[in-house]
């Protein structure tokens, strides 16, 4: 029989002082701001939004290339 059988799976954990801490209260309770930017950096854009990134590009990209084929 294993040692760990004997303890509860589901326990509340505790801090160094035998507290109980309530993991995912505290976890709301931190909510910070800067986790709103990185969900809008990795969430994904919609397709309208590619597609005008993808023309304002493609814009510039030929406004390059008519500088450099007049020379300037």
């Amino acid at each position: 029989m294993n040692s760990n059988d004997s303890k509860t799976p589901n326990a509340t954990p505790t801090d160094t002082s035998g507290k109980p801490v309530h993991v995912v209260e505290r976890d709301l309770e931190d909510h910070d701001d800067d986790t709103e930017a990185v969900d809008e950096i990795i969430t994904p854009s919609s397709t309208r939004v590619k597609e005008q990134d993808a023309e304002t590009l493609q814009n510039k990209i030929d406004e390059i290339e008519r500088k450099v084929a007049d020379g300037n």
